[in-house]
């Protein structure tokens, strides 16, 4: 459980930069994934990849 924390993350809104109820792992690939942000109330398509937040085109 602890390797979890260590390697893992909250995103971060693209629009705003709130910080959503979404966690990634360093493993976890996500193209073109629908991430709500509960603070502006947008849906952005984003892509992950090694921990990189990307929006999606």
């Amino acid at each position: 459980m602890d390797e979890i924390k260590e390697d893992s993350l909250w995103i971060h809104c693209p629009v705003c930069g709130g910080k959503t109820r979404t966690k990634v792992c360093k493993e976890t690939v996500l193209v073109k994934f629908p991430l709500y942000c509960p603070k502006c109330k947008k849906e952005v398509l984003i892509d992950v990849v090694q921990l990189k937040i990307v929006a999606s085109e």
